[in-house]
């Protein structure tokens, strides 16, 4: 038989408890969080010209291309793109809800 080992009241087992390793809350994210970007809300100049030149040109044209490409809101990139359709530039190939598919006018673009 091992020997007895001598019993601690509970305000010691706490005490022991809160001085180990364990003490501390698990984090379970290891992996590096992604920095929130600071998207603009309205357009600059610069920002304007890069939407009616590049834009046009690129032959998947969604919501979030372009966002990621001019570093403009969402709600702003949704805006220009029915601009830019109703304009004549760019064609709709899908148009739902929760997503939004354009491409470049090929077919004006001889004449």
């Amino acid at each position: 038989m091992p020997p007895k080992v001598q019993q601690k009241s509970k305000e010691q087992k706490m005490a022991a408890a809160m001085a180990g390793g364990k003490g501390k809350k698990k984090k379970w994210s290891k992996g590096k969080s992604r920095d929130k970007v600071d998207n603009k809300v309205l357009f600059s100049k610069e920002q304007h010209d890069r939407l009616h030149s590049e834009v046009p040109k690129m032959k998947l044209i969604t919501v979030s291309s372009v966002v990621e490409k001019l570093k403009i809101s969402g709600g702003l990139a949704r805006r220009a793109l029915r601009d830019l359709a109703e304009e004549g530039k760019i064609r709709p190939v899908l148009l739902s809800q929760s997503q939004m598919i354009y491409t470049r006018n090929v077919g004006e673009d001889d004449e």
